[in-house]
């Protein structure tokens, strides 16, 4: 890894628990969408360690009880490590709007991602400049209760 990705790593870690700090302290008051769209903060089993992961996370389509996530890292040339995790370990909590949900997550198929894509952007452009700005396809996570 190089010190760039280091760098990049760490200041999106940072921004994940200053974020959930914010939700956590305001009880849910503040911090409960981003951009437009709503947030969650998703647990994930470690696909190394075995313990419990945290990252909030956007969800710019949201489909009655499936939520949509991606796995965009900001445009980076790698998976976020909460993808790879919930790869490994696909059943993962999320908490919306103060509520926790069982989950089973999964990527999307080819021909759901040609669907979803579109929402995907109307929600927030920045998705769009995500893909331009990457080699790799960004993959999009579908949740769905357990």
């Amino acid at each position: 890894m190089t010190l760039k990705e280091s760098y990049a790593d760490l200041g999106l870690k940072t921004l994940s628990r200053v974020h959930r700090t914010i939700v956590h302290v305001s009880k849910g008051r503040l911090g409960q969408s981003a951009f437009g769209m709503p947030t969650v903060e998703l647990l994930t089993v470690g696909r190394k360690s075995g313990r419990a992961r945290s990252t909030m996370l956007t969800v710019p389509v949201v489909n009655g009880e499936q939520l949509v996530l991606v796995a965009s890292k900001g445009g980076d040339d790698r998976d976020p490590d909460w993808y790879k995790n919930l790869v490994v370990h696909p059943d993962v909590e999320l908490t919306i709007a103060g509520v926790h949900r069982l989950m089973r997550a999964r990527p999307a198929t080819p021909g759901e991602k040609v669907e979803l894509w579109p929402r995907v952007e109307q929600s927030y452009r920045g998705y769009a400049g995500y893909r331009r700005r990457t080699k790799r396809d960004i993959p999009l996570v579908i949740c769905e209760p357990r």
